[in-house]
């Protein structure tokens, strides 16, 4: 063996890890370094079972052959065009892939690189609206506690969880939130969406009283609120809004960055829970994470508001560099075959209940005071450690991990996303190595 050839050492220095304890991890690095399937692979050549298709977006499962194709052919044939002013086929293409899914009248597709800018992208495009139309003074934008939108500082304003806006100071001036709907006392151990709760969604009549209608553009809430630790809407909780919006002419957005591509059964979580949006935005499994990529899809009313009520040249003053990337849409189209091929949602559907009732069979595992399941989503929380919060949870995410099983953790809550392609005995494992880790660290 040459000395080009040699293994070289990691060298975990630079990397500046996201959303984590890098001083622990660098300590205590575990490595993935191959995926296929259902499986990571890491440096010692160990399996670990995803069972949260990554970060909630590797629907298709691992190394798809036909993403990976895609890609190389796409690369080959032109690594990069501009879509400022000029165009290249294949993100028409995949723009009208993406339009072909979403509800009846959301045609319209804002290509983006993540669901944090897909996010702001879709607060820029209320606000522009709104003007659009005459309403410049609609500049009020609802979150709601507990909601993510990702770490723009757009939707970090309108987003409700707090250690992600502690450490940062100032947010987007004229933001108010809506209460989570998370109700413990009424709700534990829910199978599917929770029976009490609708009347929650009446507080934005509260906002509309406090703050004016004519001053508020949009709301933004998660289908399912996932990063939180699976908060489940109440039935009709989310009709309930969408009437309020219509009556003050308030824009309505969903953030399907996590229930996109087949999560909750549907293609979309608007599909799932019956309510149409003004606004979607997408990520993730938009392209099986195989490229970064994020989405903004509006009602053809509000693109044709904004852009035919602009004078003549650029209607919306927004865009990335890399909006519609060539190598991004080729995966993205890839992915979305593979969608409708393999019927993903369908597969989904199929094991929802079974995947709910091995969930629902930790419920008497020691610390564990809720299970949450909905579509192919199960939050298990637990309960805090007096004075140290986050610290069971995460000691059973590094016990899983040793026993071979990838699951995530939010403070004291596990939550739990396998790949739409997962089968009973991927479930099996899945379940049963968590209730033996919540066993082992009780």
């Amino acid at each position: 063996m040459n000395e080009m050839t040699l293994p070289r050492p990691n060298n975990l220095d630079s990397f500046w890890m996201p959303y984590s304890d890098n001083r622990y991890f660098k300590q205590n690095p575990r490595m993935l370094v191959r995926a296929e399937g259902m499986s990571y692979y890491t440096s010692e050549g160990r399996e670990i079972l995803d069972g949260t298709a990554g970060l909630w977006c590797c629907n298709a499962g691992h190394g798809r052959r036909e993403i990976t194709e895609a890609i190389q052919k796409q690369a080959a044939l032109m690594d990069f065009a501009p879509t400022f002013q000029l165009g290249h086929p294949i993100a028409f293409e995949a723009a009208a892939r993406v339009a072909e899914m979403t509800p009846a009248g959301i045609d319209k597709v804002f290509f983006t690189n993540s669901g944090s800018e897909s996010a702001d992208t879709a607060l820029k495009i209320a606000l522009a609206y709104h003007r659009a139309r005459g309403q410049s003074q609609r500049v009020r934008l609802i979150g709601r506690e507990r909601g993510y939108h990702g770490v723009g500082f757009g939707g970090m304003s309108v987003g409700g969880i707090g250690g992600n806006r502690k450490q940062f100071g100032a947010m987007l001036p004229y933001v108010d939130h809506l209460p989570h709907t998370h109700d413990l006392a009424r709700n534990a151990f829910t199978k599917g969406q929770p029976e009490h709760g609708v009347e929650l969604a009446n507080k934005l009549e509260d906002l509309v009283a406090l703050h004016g209608a004519e001053t508020i553009a949009a709301v933004i809430v998660e289908p399912v609120a996932g990063s939180t630790g699976v908060l489940v809407p109440p039935k009709g909780y989310l009709q309930r809004l969408r009437e309020i919006c219509d009556k003050h002419g308030i824009l309505l957005i969903f953030d399907e960055v996590i229930t996109g591509f087949g999560r909750l059964g549907t293609d979309f979580g608007a599909d799932r829970l019956d309510v149409v949006p003004d606004i979607m935005t997408m990520a993730k499994g938009l392209t099986n994470a195989a490229v970064p990529m994020g989405a903004v899809a509006t009602s053809n009313e509000v693109y044709d508001t904004v852009v035919n009520s602009s004078p003549e040249g650029i209607e919306l003053f927004h865009g990335y560099t890399y909006s519609g990337h060539p190598l991004a849409s080729a995966a993205a189209i890839a992915t979305l075959a593979l969608h409708q091929e393999e019927d993903l949602p369908g597969r989904a559907r199929a094991i929802e209940p079974y995947w709910e009732e091995a969930a629902h069979s930790l419920r008497s595992a020691p610390g564990v005071m809720d299970i949450r399941t909905f579509g192919f989503i199960a939050g298990i929380e637990l309960t805090p450690r007096e004075g140290k919060p986050g610290a069971r949870a995460m000691d059973v995410f590094r016990r899983c991990f040793d026993e071979g099983v990838l699951v995530r953790v939010t403070g004291d809550i596990v939550a739990l996303s396998p790949p739409l392609i997962a089968e009973k005995p991927h479930v099996d494992r899945i379940l049963g190595t968590l209730n033996d880790a919540i066993h082992a660290i009780a």
